[in-house]
């Protein structure tokens, strides 16, 4: 069976490809970090796109403009995004732009504090995989 599009992709690309001054700066750093964690730009959530996702660690970080204050509506990604086990970590454009480094050492402190997600299958117990040969 083929694999279904996901029409949420071409506008993820748009977002990609014209992103904010602050998204460019910031991307240009955390795409320079190195280790484990892989971070996405445009990162599709549910029906939500984060502007930076880490899927591993289980981070949002969304660089906000003044648009945002008070959104009930970013109050309300946010909460589908905790409840899908995401911490999401917010900048001000202003923030990204002024203060980079600052940025940089909180979203890096996140990283390493978060644990990476378990794999999805549980260790088997020593002879668990070979219990038929037990018996030969």
């Amino acid at each position: 069976m083929p694999r279904s599009i996901d029409r949420r992709v071409p506008r993820a690309r748009k977002l990609r490809q014209n992103p904010t001054d602050a998204e460019r700066k910031l991307w240009q750093r955390l795409r320079a970090l190195t280790g484990s964690s892989h971070i996405r730009r445009q990162a599709t959530i549910g029906p939500y796109f984060a502007d930076f996702a880490c899927h591993t660690t289980r981070i949002v970080i969304e660089i906000d403009g003044g648009q945002h204050a008070d959104s009930a509506a970013d109050l309300a990604r946010t909460a589908y995004l905790n409840a899908q086990g995401y911490r999401v970590l917010r900048f001000w454009n202003n923030d990204v732009l002024d203060n980079i480094d600052g940025v940089l050492e909180t979203i890096i402190d996140a990283l390493r504090a978060s644990p990476p997600t378990p794999d999805p299958s549980p260790p088997q117990e020593r002879g668990e995989a070979n219990s038929g040969a037990a018996g030969r």
